[in-house]
This record gives structure tokens, C-alpha cells and sequence, in this order.
């Protein structure tokens, strides 16, 4: 898809957040790359095949003991070529995956590590 239609369904993605979540984020950029870089596929030691679809970069609210507003925001970082692979490897719909992963990241903004994460996401898609 195209980045402008990307970009829209980030920001439906960000909405579907809970208003009380929202107006605890502080800080923070949203970014779009197409992939994973070099660097970061390193310093994320990802195998060969393996990706991520998105990436926080921060200091998260639990561990900052200090005025953010003059930091530069963290930022959290949504690679647009993956989630559509992802989507359509699951037959989802792209808007569904951005928002699971705009949501999986601010969960790390908020301190949880990735264990935490998953646990939450398992414990919540339980039926």
C-alpha cells in the first residue's frame, strides 16, 4: 500500500488506543521506515528471516527520574513492509496488525518488557 494509507491507519491505530492511555504518553514519536535496518536487525540480533514490525527506542515512564520535557521523545518506529507480510501471512487486516502493534510498543513505553508483553497479549486473546 502506498505510505499515505499506511500513515492514515497509524493514526486510526493510535486512536484505538484507550483515551487513558493516550493522555499518559508522553514524549514520544511515532516514526514509519520500510524495514528494519542493518543496525538494527544487529543490535536485535535477528536471525536470517526474521523481522520485527515495529520498535521502541526510549527511556520507558517507569524508569525516567527526570523532567522528559526537554528529551528528545523517544520514539517507536512501525516497519510498513512487515506488517503488511504479516497481515497478509494471517489473513488480517493491515489496520489490525498496525494497531496490535502500535499497542505492543507502548506497552514497552510504559515499562513492560517483552516477556511482560506477551503475557499481557497471551492472558488477552485467551477466548
Amino acid at each position: 500500500m502506498d505510505r499515505a494509507r499506511f500513515e492514515k491507519f497509524v493514526d486510526e491505530g493510535y486512536n484505538r488506543l484507550p483515551a487513558w492511555v493516550r493522555t499518559k504518553i508522553a514524549n514520544v514519536a511515532l516514526l514509519i521506515e520500510d524495514e528494519p535496518s542493518e543496525e538494527v536487525r544487529a543490535l536485535e540480533e535477528l536471525e536470517p528471516g526474521e523481522t520485527l514490525l515495529g520498535l521502541y527506542r526510549g527511556v520507558p515512564l517507569t524508569g525516567r527520574n527526570y523532567d522528559a520535557s526537554m528529551a528528545l521523545p523517544d520514539t517507536i518506529t512501525l516497519y510498513q513492509l512487515p506488517i503488511e507480510h504479516a497481515a497478509e501471512e494471517d489473513g488480517s487486516d493491515a489496520r489490525d496488525v498496525i494497531a496490535e502493534t502500535i499497542w505492543h510498543e507502548f506497552a514497552h513505553h510504559f515499562g513492560m518488557d517483552e516477556g511482560a508483553v506477551r503475557a499481557r497479549e497471551e492472558e488477552r486473546d485467551k477466548p
